[in-house]
């Protein structure tokens, strides 16, 4: 039976300073849930949400995060954090020549390493007694099924290996969450800075606002069941293969 999202309780959405987390965390305070919205400064990012302070490569500061919501467990867990180009400029490589053995380990630390310590002190809290949802960006371009283009190499490759990782913990989490859900999530193409570099070739009818692409991602949320954990989804709830 689909589930609305306004019947969930508490959020928490990690990378709420990213334009697809911000919209997010603003979309769920609009429908009256309690938001708890995590950036790296901590600072209050939407009206109306809890704001909480995290870093990715710091698990102490995730655990401190989930300490922080310990007397009001979250049944959505939404981790909105992702790198496409890092801080230095590096961008996806076109070829393997251009691999570079530290920047993929960077690559790999905020796609795949994150996202899981993230998963590894947030699904132990969420409720036991109704239904829950774990659900982590990810990307089309991590389908090794779907991949006909290569290139991109430590991008996709972070994120196939955050599409295993979310396999995994949804098998585990089923066997003491009989209605708990965690799922990765593909938003499409959405007009942010993490999408801007390579917005060019992305016709206007392809790019999608951050508020219609929270709206499109709660719905598909909202349509998950215990049935689709471990599985990859677009914005328009189709499966997206392995």
């Amino acid at each position: 039976m689909e589930q609305s999202s306004s019947d969930f309780r508490t959020v928490a959405v990690f990378g709420a300073s990213g334009g697809i987390g911000r919209a997010l965390s603003a979309t769920l305070v609009e429908r009256g849930l309690t938001v708890w919205a995590g950036s790296r400064s901590g600072e209050e990012l939407v009206e109306g949400a809890k704001p909480f302070r995290f870093d990715l490569g710091d698990e102490d500061s995730i655990r401190q995060a989930t300490d922080l919501m310990r007397d009001d467990p979250p049944d959505l867990v939404i981790v909105a954090t992702g790198v496409l180009t890092l801080s230095d400029g590096t961008g996806p490589e076109r070829s393997f020549k251009a691999i570079d053995g530290a920047a993929m380990a960077r690559m790999f630390a905020a796609n795949t390493i994150g996202p899981a310590l993230i998963a590894k002190h947030m699904l132990p809290l969420m409720p036991r007694d109704r239904r829950c949802v774990f659900a982590a960006l990810s990307a089309r371009v991590g389908s090794i099924g779907d991949n006909r283009l290569g290139g991109w190499h430590s991008y996709r490759a972070s994120k196939a290996a955050l599409n295993m990782l979310v396999r995994n913990f949804a098998i585990e989490f089923a066997r003491t969450h009989k209605q708990g859900i965690v799922a990765a999530l593909h938003p499409g193409t959405v007009d942010t800075a993490l999408s801007e570099p390579f917005q060019g070739n992305v016709p206007d009818r392809q790019l999608t606002k951050p508020s219609q692409a929270a709206e499109d991602l709660l719905s598909v949320i909202d349509g998950l069941t215990p049935e689709d954990g471990g599985g990859h989804f677009d914005w328009k709830g189709e499966t997206i293969p392995a």
